[in-house]
């Protein structure tokens, strides 16, 4: 059960102290406050653990500084859309909107390089109007002998290009809990140019540890990719953990399931369950469909398999798009044969656009329809 107060009902007003103390009065249940400080006000949502069955939602419902209160499922507590759950949904990072019902494009490098390679991207991102990229310093790699990426060495110089060319948000993996420390430090020490979202990979969704560390931050928001070779299930519930932990700000990555039943892609691409997780959670919805794809093949139509699987998670109602680019795709240190190339992204983008505009249409198709 969620305990939904009034907004800007915090620790210093009398009636949040009078829920508290009703609430620390009912048997067999216990209190988790979370809250959300925006621009404008402040949200907080008290959560009630424990023999909830058992409470009446009108009793509580009649305190002051109650707005209103929800009943939950098990599944999914914190990040589920529940039965009578009709609350907004994102969350807002560096003046970047993330929820689910907004589209943002992430292109970039998978794994940084150099600082010419690095600049020509966030140049071309800059004079196409686009303010979020995704740039790899730490890279897991199935081959221990592959290159790993820069690491903290090549944070700074990224980190203060991108504020030179005015990106708000760069999706970046971490591996590892000192990662975050690094990416922090590097942040404050180069004066916060931009801002970074934490990227858990696919080989990570399932390290509880490493969700539980970077879920007690809330500094930074998440993109928590599914995992390969387990459910969505099992993926959801690696995002709770995070969000269990006190960060809800997480966005949820669809990259492809391991299968040979996706050949001749790399994955079998996924992007039905689109939908699907915007309909279990309040979580907004990126594809990777590089990672899916994994290669610049066309279809007879002379469209690349990259955009043809972009424009089905769009129209299915994606809100984020996790790509990659290369200037030089011959010299990338990692995944070059799937890179787009940076002549190509005003025509990628504008394919999004029409992608973005038809699902707009079918979803206002509906609504029409619906009314009926």
């Amino acid at each position: 059960m969620i305990v939904i107060l009034k907004p800007d009902m915090g620790e210093k007003n009398p009636e949040y102290r009078q829920i508290l103390d009703f609430l620390a009065h009912k048997p067999n249940i216990k209190t988790r406050v979370h809250q959300e400080i925006g621009a404008q006000q402040t949200l907080t949502e008290i959560y009630l653990i424990g023999d909830t069955a058992a409470l009446d939602k009108t009793e509580i419902e009649s305190l002051p500084g109650v707005e209103r209160v929800v009943r939950i499922s098990e599944e999914y507590r914190i990040l589920g859309r529940h039965r009578d759950d009709r609350r907004a949904t994102g969350f807002e990072y560096n003046g970047v909107k993330f929820n689910q019902d907004n589209l943002n494009v992430f292109a970039g490098l998978c794994a940084v390089d150099n600082p010419e390679h690095v600049e020509m991207m966030l140049k071309a991102l800059r004079d196409n109007g686009q303010v979020c990229t995704r740039m790899g310093a730490y890279k897991p790699r199935t081959n221990p002998y592959s290159f790993q990426g820069h690491g903290k060495s090549c944070l700074p110089w990224v980190f203060e290009l991108a504020g030179r060319y005015g990106i708000k948000v760069i999706a970046m993996e971490i591996t590892h809990d000192s990662h975050l420390v690094e990416i922090q430090e590097a942040l404050r020490q180069t004066g916060n140019p931009t801002g970074v979202m934490l990227q858990i990979g696919t080989r990570n969704t399932q390290n509880f540890e490493l969700l539980k560390i970077v879920g007690r931050q809330r500094e930074l928001p998440v993109l928590l990719k599914r995992g390969f070779g387990i459910t969505l299930e099992e993926s959801l519930n690696a995002a709770e953990y995070l969000a269990s932990e006190g960060n809800r700000n997480i966005v949820f990555g669809l990259r492809g399931m391991k299968t040979n039943m996706g050949d001749p892609h790399r994955n079998f691409v996924d992007f039905a369950h689109v939908p699907v997780v915007k309909r279990l959670t309040r979580m907004p919805v990126c594809i990777d469909p590089s990672h899916s794809v994994g290669s610049r093949d066309r279809a007879p139509d002379g469209m690349l398999d990259i955009s043809h699987v972009t424009a089905q998670g769009v129209i299915a109602g994606a809100n984020m798009v996790l790509v990659d680019f290369h200037p030089v795709p011959t010299k990338a240190l990692v995944d070059g044969p799937q890179a787009l190339l940076l002549e190509e992204l005003p025509y990628f983008l504008e394919d999004i656009a029409i992608a973005r505009e038809a699902y707009e249409k079918r979803r206002e198709l509906t609504r029409r329809f619906l009314k009926k």
